[in-house]
């Protein structure tokens, strides 16, 4: 029987919101352990998130002409602390390392493989599409800490409203233009190209609702956004 293997883009804020979230990460693998069991296998891309942005925002702060490069390498590192904390989540689950070649060529025989960032210019969302690329997955389930897409900034709009399924150029088309280190967007610009060019779909999905999660998993009715070709 083919396995189907499904990436789950994870966004840092999960895994660190303020200190670290136990309950998420027990939960993430009871999740993961269940669907393994139904004949699933997981490629999970983590995020630097808030920790991210933390350590960013200081060193802009101490160091005003700190080059964008050097931020990047911080949200890198930040990444990969996060990852390996998942790995060690994932106990025998999952691959022995923490990739950070999303486009290296590797023979995985554990059913999770956990993933981090990889170089400056490239945020965790572009790593995933570039993984999704190499091993041939064709959804990606975006984890984060909101229901919806919507069409304008909530935070900002009152009337924003929360959409359900949009395509690749529409979706794209609310998007800044360009991606910079720390951006909040629920899937980042040159990601979104990238993905509407590789005809895949990816599914915003609040990642502190593992129910439905399930849901999406198993190809039933969740709440979240889909975003397609």
């Amino acid at each position: 029987m083919k396995h189907e293997t499904i990436l789950l883009s994870i966004g840092g804020s999960l895994v660190v919101p303020d200190d670290i979230d136990r309950t998420f990460l027990k939960n993430l693998r009871s999740f993961a352990s269940r669907h393994i069991r139904g004949g699933k296998r997981f490629a999970i891309s983590v995020g630097g998130g808030s920790t991210c942005r933390v350590y960013q925002d200081a060193a802009r702060e101490v160091a005003p002409k700190t080059a964008q490069v050097e931020l990047d390498w911080i949200g890198i590192r930040t990444t990969e602390l996060n990852a390996y904390l998942v790995k060690v989540s994932m106990g025998h689950l999952a691959h022995h390392e923490v990739i950070s070649d999303p486009t290296r060529t590797l023979a995985i025989k554990k059913p999770v493989v956990v993933v981090a960032g990889w170089k400056p210019g490239c945020s965790t969302d572009m790593d995933a599409v570039l993984l999704a690329r190499n091993f041939g997955i064709k959804r990606i389930a975006n984890l984060t800490n909101i229901d919806f897409v919507y069409d304008k900034d909530p935070r900002l709009n009152p009337d924003a409203k929360p959409l359900t399924d949009i395509t690749w150029k529409a979706f794209r088309a609310i998007l800044p233009a360009k991606w910079k280190p720390g951006l909040h967007s629920p899937f980042d610009p040159i990601a979104s190209r990238l993905a509407q060019k590789l005809d895949l779909t990816v599914a915003i999905v609040n990642g502190n609702n593992f129910s439905n999660l399930d849901k999406y998993i198993s190809g039933t009715h969740f709440v979240g956004t889909v975003i397609h070709p």
